[in-house]
């Protein structure tokens, strides 16, 4: 018994960029041009950028006071307050999800429902 199998090569569908960062003085303005919006994150009082990364259809910005990430399909931006004494280890964005690591938490933003969910790191999982 013969088999013959023919290989295709298959490839992810390419999210095309359809998201811009613009960063102001206290606020950061997020350009979703899938939807034609603006959307602005207000900095607080005292609040400072330290990092931000955008990716296709989502972005993460990092303060000293929390991780704030837009989604273009969700629209809008969810924040989650950074832990005292919380450092940010990395950040990774690609098409609709990013990841970041800090000392004391892995966090995760889709950012097609604009729902983050986190897991404390254990001690292995630490440097």
């Amino acid at each position: 018994m013969l088999f013959v199998l023919s290989m295709t090569a298959v490839q992810a569908d390419e999210v095309e960029r359809v998201l811009f960062l613009v960063i102001e003085s206290g606020e950061v303005i997020a350009s979703n041009t899938r939807s034609g919006t603006f959307d602005s994150l207000k900095l607080k009082a005292k609040e400072r950028i330290e990092t931000h990364e955008a990716g296709s259809a989502v972005a993460v910005v990092v303060t000293n006071q929390r991780f704030a990430a837009y989604g273009v399909v969700a629209g809008g931006w969810q924040s989650v307050r950074r832990e005292a004494g919380e450092k940010t280890e990395s950040i990774q964005v690609e098409d609709y999800s990013a990841t970041v690591v800090t000392s004391d938490r892995i966090l995760n933003f889709y950012g097609r429902t604009g729902a983050w969910n986190q897991v404390r790191r254990r001690i292995q999982f630490r440097r």
